[in-house]
């Protein structure tokens, strides 16, 4: 059967070229008996262990974006139209609540304004556990 696919394949046809060396390792493969067992790697060796903490480090410099939010409010766009320099938005968080530390749109933690050398920052008060940050996000 492999003489005869080599017979019907073009030499400069690549495609044809592979078709005819896949038609040949199926028929040695067959004369041969039972295919050779296949060896699989352990995985819990040391080894695989280190690899994995090695794979880790290629995603620490990915950019994220943090986002920390002090409250949100809806309003109508004609009243968005009639802001001005000095005018005041009401939001819905309180005074003393803490804001929440938002990483890609998703709640992580909450924390609480502090001033640093004259620069805002936020103390995290309280980390979201993974299992709550699933059911923020099924909701």
């Amino acid at each position: 059967m492999a003489d005869q696919l080599d017979s019907q394949m073009n030499d400069d046809d690549d495609w044809g070229a592979a078709l005819a060396e896949q038609a040949r390792t199926d028929a040695a493969a067959a004369q041969a008996g039972s295919p050779a067992p296949v060896a699989f790697k352990d995985f819990s060796s040391t080894e695989m262990k280190t690899e994995t903490h090695n794979d880790i480090e290629f995603i620490l410099d990915i950019p994220v974006q943090l986002t920390v939010e002090l409250g949100r409010t809806k309003i109508a766009i004609k009243n968005l139209l009639q802001l001005a320099q000095g005018s005041v938005v009401e939001l819905d968080g309180l005074a003393g609540e803490p804001m929440d530390v938002l990483v890609n749109g998703c709640l992580i933690a909450q924390g609480e304004v502090v001033v640093v050398n004259d620069k805002f920052g936020i103390r995290l008060t309280d980390i979201i556990s993974p299992s709550e940050r699933i059911r923020r996000l099924n909701k």
